[in-house]
């Protein structure tokens, strides 16, 4: 039983473990599914604002070419700029992203603006767009750093082209003034949680853009971030892990450099809330298989108290079935011995004997049997009591026990002060030494006995063998040695006496 306890404790562990062990598989590899799904999703939010950002710059590249062109062709002239604004007023319903367009000269005075009058004396030479043009002759659309419009204080990014005078020379600078605002309208209306966020920047890390807002990263550099680092340099498309430099919480990032424009595209998940739903699931399945493994363990407990129980009942029952064979056994030592000398009884006798007989025959052999009776043994208990009396049996019987040594033979009290001895394979010979050695013991034990002729304790002994069929009649072989007995006591006592059949 203790080993079907312990191996209900080794399956109790094994169901355990595995349990565990594939619901932690399960979690871990949810996890990573989550994982994946968010990676995905970024990159699919990046392609999509990425090809927002590419169309409003192509527009705003396509109208600046067209302006630029007007003043090459007509100049720059009050009457020209006249004919450009009316014409940048019916186009402007077609790019509702544009903050206004700005013409400025030479020397950065302006000399249009569509969304507000000229303030007086307004000059832009320190723009960061009007320095790149003036100083560098290329002709290509240029995006500028994000900056705060002087006039309304609104953050705008600036998209400029350059245009010459009739000679080939730096004649001035077309503007165009995306709003911020713009682009965090339609930023807003993606859901990134409450800590993810979307950035537009800059191939060279200065940031356009960010949703949340916040005034203080406006055209902040992060080229020295490890995102940048380890990802934008060489990459024009992925997702990572890291924790933000610009607010400390960490967050998926993917990110999609534009294939046309010197644009990254990029939008973080914060990974706290990414993982919101996988925790919730993961904590739901820790609930549920702790609810099942104490179950199991539960019923696993109750099962092996159960065993324990049983095995402590089936130890008792052992031990009490121990007992009773014990009990039995001496039960049955006590049915055949008699209880006075320590002998084997008349029942042990007459079954011994028949067994023995059945033996002899089977093998051929000889069984002899000896009856003794303690002489004057009336006149013993008279004169010396009962209690003398069945001292001087349980005397005589050992020394009976130790003149008959081998294993084979038995020593029974037949009844009263009449004793025998059965002797398997042996002959009359054989019995009338043993019968003498009987004589001769007691003689040496010399056993008080007033009232016997002796003055001492005497037996008479009759012998009687059989073998083959003279076996079949075993009451005969008894009466031949009680015969031979009656003989012996007839001729004096203390001696022996062979009977024949």
């Amino acid at each position: 039983m203790k080993r079907d306890s312990h191996l209900v404790v080794l399956l109790l562990f094994v169901i355990g473990c595995s349990l565990a062990s594939l619901t932690v598989w399960k979690v871990l590899a949810s996890r990573d599914r989550a994982l994946e799904e968010v990676d995905v999703h970024g990159l699919n939010l990046t392609q999509a604002l990425s090809t927002y950002s590419e169309g409003i710059v192509r527009q705003s590249s396509l109208l600046l070419l067209g302006l630029v062109e007007r003043l090459e062709i007509e100049g720059s002239g009050p009457a020209q700029i006249q004919r450009l604004s009316a014409l940048i007023i019916r186009q402007e319903s077609l790019m509702p992203q544009l903050s206004g367009i700005t013409i400025y000269d030479n020397q950065g005075r302006w000399l249009m603006s569509s969304n507000r009058p000229i303030p007086a004396g307004a000059n832009s030479s320190d723009r960061a767009y009007f320095i790149h043009h003036r100083d560098d002759p290329s002709r290509e659309t240029f995006i500028g750093p994000p900056i705060q419009s002087r006039s309304n204080q609104e953050w705008v990014i600036t998209l400029s082209r350059r245009f010459n005078d009739a000679r080939g020379e730096f004649a001035g600078v077309v503007a165009v003034t995306l709003g911020v605002e713009n682009f965090l309208r339609l930023f807003g209306k993606i859901d990134v949680g409450q800590e993810g966020a979307i950035g537009l920047s800059y191939t060279d890390g200065t940031l356009l853009v960010r949703y949340p807002f916040r005034e203080q990263d406006m055209g902040r550099n992060f080229s020295q971030s490890p995102i940048y680092a380890k990802y934008l340099v060489d990459r024009s498309v992925g997702t990572a892990s890291f924790t933000s430099s610009l607010d400390g919480v960490e967050r998926l990032y993917a990110f999609r450099k534009s294939d046309r424009l010197p644009l990254i595209t990029t939008v973080a998940l914060g990974k706290r809330e990414a993982l919101a739903a996988w925790r919730t699931e993961a904590l739901l399945s820790a609930v549920v298989v702790t609810g099942l493994l104490g179950l199991t363990g539960l019923i696993g407990w109750f099962l092996i108290v159960d065993i324990r129980r049983r095995t402590r009942a089936e130890d008792q029952l052992r031990g009490t079935q121990q007992q009773l064979l014990s009990t039995n056994r001496q039960l049955e030592l006590l049915a055949m011995k008699d209880a006075l000398t320590g002998l084997a009884n008349r029942r042990c006798f007459d079954q011994s004997l028949a067994m023995e007989a059945r033996r002899a025959r089977r093998d051929g052999t000889t069984l002899a049997l000896l009856m003794i009776d303690i002489d004057h043994f009336k006149l013993f208990n008279d004169s010396l009591g009962h209690v003398a009396g069945d001292a001087c049996l349980q005397t005589v019987g050992r020394i009976l026990d130790e003149c008959v040594r081998r294993p084979s033979d038995l020593v029974a009290r037949y009844g009263g002060e009449e004793m025998a001895v059965i002797m398997p394979d042996t002959d009359s010979d054989g019995a009338a030494i043993v019968a003498q050695l009987i004589i001769d013991r007691l003689q040496q034990a010399n056993i008080p006995h007033t009232a016997s002729p002796l003055g001492r304790v005497s037996v008479s002994i009759g012998i009687a063998t059989a073998t083959l069929s003279e076996l079949d009649h075993l009451q005969g072989l008894i009466e031949v040695a009680d015969q031979a007995l009656y003989t012996a006591k007839a001729r004096g006592r203390n001696q022996y006496v062979r009977g024949g059949l």
